[in-house]
């Protein structure tokens, strides 16, 4: 299917492929390159927030399955099907894969959107990106060399890059398919064994992976796929002795669980990236007010506002703040929830009624602590779980939507009158995971950047970048780098070899 056909897409086109997809949906885990069933029996609901419609039953694995994965994981590290195999070998597999999920792109995405609410229009941009980080990867595996250390004639001292065996990434709902790439591509591409827990929100397109990832002919045993929750199979892996690094994207609290089981068995790598209250700082000397504001309102309320990175805490320059707010509720209100089929649709529905009810509770305690409701905040009646954009002004950092991460869409607007004042603001956070900034000074760009304690600034934009360049937070936000080959190098082990030779 051409790229044209593909844009051209229906929501009547999107509704029949959704009822084409179904019957065939992945439910069982995948273990040593073989769909199974839990060795429970035990089982779990995935659901369409859409439509309260349930999509399928998934095997709900734990210890027991975790143990037995962990122990076919290590088998396929050590026999070197994988690990030992040239890196050429491997990266004409893993373009293999990129190539087959370039072909089930459509199908790819349609998963995520049943699963967890996204727009399609937004998970198929997912999968661009997810396809893109595949391949960027693949092609790194032969172009991160070691090192020569510099020594006199008596010795040669190298400084050698290894798998370090086996990774288990666990994954969330929000994005599902590029999170899981985002993990995985670096994971293989350095010759570990890789273990996925995804989300038990969003669990169809990791599934449908793994027989992506069996047909481009990665060896048993090397990439798997345990459907189950955290508290399970999760910290199974976690406290697992022969697991050796652990890759996370979630919530700070669950970051930290995760860090105390790594210490509690065999202190193996943690990787982190958690949550975030992102602050976009707008400076009265910006440029193109109307379209920085709709970049604001995007910012935010992209994906339903379920983002890590979403820019929650909008800071202006007092000066302009009046005229700015009225730009970007204009803007907001042409990105109303609707159907995530449809691909007009910008927001689409709630990943599930825990989540839409605590972001409801968020917007009724901004409400109560003060702050004010400018526009939306409301549940959509009838079916689906439905939130309107929502946009509080006069917040403060005292206020709770104004200091913990909601995962939804609500914005909460802060006023400054200085530079100083809007650093001060932005890093007044306990996350550090990104921020932006928006402003023609130049000399104001740098001391402003310079001073975001933040692992990562958009300037003039939001959320900008590409598989070039690192992704992830300081602070509470977590440790771990997503994408270039600086992820790669964290699943790599050093190991240094000092040569005595004969004069």
């Amino acid at each position: 299917m051409t790229q044209r056909s593909r844009q051209a897409k229906t929501l009547a086109d999107w509704q029949a492929a959704a009822d084409t997809v179904k019957p065939g949906l992945k439910t069982r885990a995948f273990i040593n390159d073989e769909f199974v069933d839990a060795l429970s029996g035990e089982t779990f609901e995935t659901i369409n927030p859409a439509t309260g419609e349930v999509l399928a039953h998934i095997a709900s694995c734990d210890a027991a399955d975790a143990e037995r994965a962990v122990g076919h994981a290590r088998s396929a590290f050590r026999a070197g099907s994988w690990s030992r195999l040239a890196p050429a070998r491997r990266k004409q597999v893993m373009l293999r894969l990129a190539d087959l999920m370039e072909a089930h792109r459509d199908e790819l995405a349609l998963l995520d959107t049943l699963d967890m609410g996204k727009p399609i229009t937004s998970a198929l941009g997912d999968m661009a990106g997810a396809i893109g980080c595949v391949r960027h990867q693949a092609e790194s595996i032969d172009k991160v060399y070691g090192e020569v250390a510099p020594t006199g004639d008596e010795a040669l001292a190298l400084v050698l890059r290894e798998p370090l065996g086996v990774v288990a990434s666990i994954v969330p709902w929000n994005f599902p398919l590029m999170m899981t790439a985002w993990k995985i591509a670096p994971a293989l591409a350095a010759g570990n064994s890789v273990i996925l827990k995804p989300s038990e929100k969003s669990p169809l397109s990791a599934l449908r992976l793994a027989e992506l990832a069996r047909e481009a002919g990665l060896p048993a045993g090397v990439f798997q796929v345990l459907p189950g929750f955290g508290h399970t199979v999760g910290k199974a892996l976690a406290l697992s002795m022969d697991v050796n690094c652990l890759a996370f994207t979630g919530s700070t609290a669950v970051g930290k669980q995760l860090m105390q089981y790594a210490g509690q068995s065999n202190l193996k790598r943690v990787f982190l990236e958690c949550g975030g209250k992102s602050p976009n700082l707008v400076f009265a000397d910006c440029k193109d007010l109307d379209r920085v504001a709709v970049s604001a309102a995007e910012a935010i309320f992209h994906n339903q506002g379920e983002v890590c990175i979403a820019g929650s805490r909008l800071l202006v320059e007092n000066s302009i703040r009046d005229v700015f707010v009225d730009k970007l509720l204009s803007a907001a209100q042409g990105m109303q929830p609707g159907d995530p089929l449809d691909p007009s649709s910008f927001m689409g529905a709630i990943v599930d009624a825990g989540q839409h009810r605590r972001i409801l509770d968020y917007i009724a305690k901004g409400v109560a602590e003060g702050a004010c409701l400018r526009a939306g905040g409301e549940a959509r009646d009838g079916a689906g779980l439905y939130i309107t954009p929502a946009v509080f002004d006069g917040v403060t950092a005292a206020m709770a939507i104004g200091r913990e991460e909601i995962f939804g869409p609500v914005l909460s607007v802060f006023g400054f009158d200085t530079e100083q004042e809007a650093i001060a603001l932005a890093n007044d956070s306990d996350f550090g995971l990104a921020a932006g900034l928006w402003s023609q000074d130049i000399d104001r760009i740098m001391r402003v950047t310079r001073r975001l304690e933040s692992g990562q600034v958009f300037v003039n934009n939001w959320a900008g970048g590409d598989q070039t360049v690192p992704f992830g937070g300081v602070k509470q936000s977590g440790n771990g780098r997503d994408k270039s080959h600086h992820s790669l190098e964290e699943y790599s082990e050093l190991k240094s070899v000092w040569m005595s030779l004969s004069s």
